[in-house]
């Protein structure tokens, strides 16, 4: 716990908020810009931002209000909420000691009587006076400010009635329901921060059960930097939105049976009887226990920022497919943002339109692509017209279906805003993908995932941010004059055990062209790859590369012939164009093998557990 009074602008710097105005800016004292924070944080993957000012903005609340301007405190980034929570308020207290702390905080910051707040609440808001401030309970002593603002649902709620809800909380308010305001002298801004702080972690990182666990680590470690990072990630879109789902169900289902079980604890305290209803309100409360020990281990695993990402991806290949449509009828779905008179004749008259002898079909029209991909059965038919088509969230292709372009690739754009969900999903038994432009910005995932099953993607433009294409063991993948660019990975990575068959595409402005992964373990086949006609150029590595056990690369270094036959493994294309007739990849994987027999002959135990550590990986 920082043991400093932090006066003037220490916990300003300290917990730094967004920049208010120049001049406001150049009043403060120079002894700001020596802050804590001026260094970029090197614990935090968010300290690329650019440095915020020293001074609070203000905000008015939305629509027409007599209230007057609050603080600006809820755009606080990462690493200024990480450092005022690690140096200043919790340090390295335990969970039963947080709300100590805290007190301990804020009665060094905090002012305890003359400011202004906004008591909200989900019901109303009303303007009050702050008297006195009860540090160890977390509350402030108010009054109803002159003159008397009050904004209510509820039409019932006047000055009466209010001045009775405060006798019955004897004046006491919680910190996190007071929004303190603005005031530019600057004399609250460390009130209006500190309390911001204290309702951040009531709301975001405090957990009902925290204060029961065992306390083997520090709170903050244990606890508050994998919530915090969590609660940015999602903030920034790093999260697939399917698992910011599962957690906050989990979330709640453990804060349900953690209700359920307290209660039946305090039952159980007050009856003194060896009774067998006792006995059964045991066994439920062990079994409530056992219930809640499960939801927070799945919750620990979503908080994790290393174990989340294998979550999710674990989630994602176990979509359920829908099946035929219980009619059995199937149905083309027609995309366009707006529809005119001539693109509509144009689209009866090539596609829409049926042979005398084929069965009717349905038509469903809509605004955006992944609607309809979401109503899509098996055998259904997506067209999307021309136009630009943002989407926020994962096609999730689970059936057989056909997802077309009606025009050029370059005329029907799909861009993709969300960082955390890969673009495409696909676990689909026979989907074609076709005539379509897939845009990718600021991703943490790849634009193309093909799970299980085979996926068609012709005639397609990829631009991609991370990795392009991932081709998933037992997978098999078709690429056929398509352009694929822009990777900061490999374009296509493809798993052992998948097939993959590439034609007439371009490859470039990627790490690397095509990356495969070729465990050669008995656990494992060997991928299946066939390319011709594609060219690979202007990557910032190889061309095509395949990777092999770290086992083998170590035995390749001392290898004394090891520097010729590596060459073979690597086709290098990064400088001028280079049209490959086709790879004999059999060629590739003979001269790998040829080496692994070789090494396997020196040391079969060390063959052995490299290949179950990469089967474990």
């Amino acid at each position: 716990m920082a043991d400093g009074s932090l006066t003037g602008g220490g916990l300003e710097a300290a917990a730094m908020a967004p920049e208010r105005t120049g001049w406001a800016a150049e009043q403060e004292p120079a002894s700001l810009e020596k802050g804590l924070f001026q260094d970029e944080d090197s614990c935090s993957d968010y300290s690329y931002h650019d440095k915020p000012g020293s001074s609070l903005q203000s905000f008015m609340p939305e629509g027409k209000t007599l209230f007057p301007e609050i603080f600006q405190t809820n755009q606080l980034l990462f690493y200024e909420r990480f450092r005022a929570y690690q140096d200043y308020i919790l340090a390295d207290c335990k969970a039963s000691e947080v709300k100590e702390f805290t007190a301990d905080f804020l009665e060094k910051v905090l002012e305890t009587c003359g400011w202004r707040a906004v008591w909200h609440t989900n019901v109303f808001k009303v303007l009050v006076e702050v008297t006195d401030v009860d540090f160890a309970a977390l509350k402030a002593v108010v009054r109803l400010a002159e003159p008397y603002l009050c904004d209510s649902q509820v039409s019932t709620f006047t000055m009466e009635c209010m001045k009775e809800l405060l006798d019955l909380k004897e004046h006491r308010l919680p910190l996190q329901e007071l929004w303190v305001v603005f005031d530019d002298s600057g004399v609250f801004d460390q009130t209006a921060l500190a309390i911001e702080h204290v309702r951040f972690f009531y709301q975001n990182i405090w957990r009902s059960w925290d204060e029961e666990e065992e306390d083997e680590y520090d709170y903050f470690v244990r606890c508050v930097e994998p919530r915090l990072r969590l609660h940015y990630d999602i903030l920034e879109d790093r999260v697939p939105t399917g698992l910011i789902v599962d957690y906050r169900n989990l979330l709640s289902q453990c804060e349900e049976s953690y209700r359920k079980f307290l209660n039946l604890r305090s039952s159980l305290s007050n009856c003194n009887s060896d009774s067998e209803q006792e006995n059964i309100s045991m066994v439920e409360g062990l079994k409530l226990y056992s219930e809640m020990e499960q939801l927070k281990q799945k919750l620990k695993l979503i908080e994790n920022p290393l174990l989340r990402y294998v979550f999710g991806y674990q989630k994602n290949s176990n979509i359920q497919a829908k099946g035929a449509r219980p009619s059995g009828q199937k149905i083309t779905h027609v995309v366009s943002s707006t529809m005119i008179a001539g693109l509509l004749r144009s689209l009866l008259t090539d596609r829409l339109c049926q042979d005398p002898g084929e069965e009717e079909r349905e038509i469903q029209f809509h605004s955006d692509p992944l609607s309809a991909i979401n109503a899509c059965f098996e055998g259904d038919t997506v067209i999307v017209c021309p136009g630009h088509y943002v989407v926020h969230g994962t096609f999730s292709i689970a059936d057989s279906i056909e997802l077309e372009g009606y025009g050029l690739p370059d005329d029907i754009v799909i861009e993709k805003r969300g960082k955390g969900d890969t673009f495409v999903d696909c676990t689909g038994a026979d989907i074609k993908i076709s005539g379509i432009k897939f845009v990718q910005h600021n991703a943490v995932e790849g634009i193309l995932t093909v799970h299980r099953g085979k996926t068609t993607l012709e005639n397609c433009v990829l631009q991609c941010e991370t990795t392009g294409v991932t081709v998933r063991t037992s997978a098999e993948f078709l690429m056929k004059n398509s352009d694929l660019y822009g990777a900061k990975g490999a374009g296509i990575e493809i798993y052992p055990g998948s097939q993959c068959t590439l034609s007439d595409n371009g490859i470039h402005h990627c790490k690397e062209g095509i990356l495969i992964k070729d465990f050669l373990d008995e656990h494992y086949d060997i991928p299946k790859i066939s390319m011709v006609n594609n060219i690979i150029h202007n990557n910032e590595g190889y061309g095509v590369v395949l990777v092999k056990p770290t086992i083998f690369s170590d035995l390749q270094e001392n290898a004394e012939d090891g520097t010729e036959e590596d060459k073979a493994l690597k086709i290098q294309t990064s400088g001028e164009p280079d049209v490959a007739e086709r790879v004999d990849l059999e060629e590739l994987i003979q001269c790998a093998t040829g080496k692994m027999e070789l090494y396997a002959r020196t040391d079969p135990s060390e063959q052995v557990e490299g290949n179950c550590e990469i089967v474990n990986e």
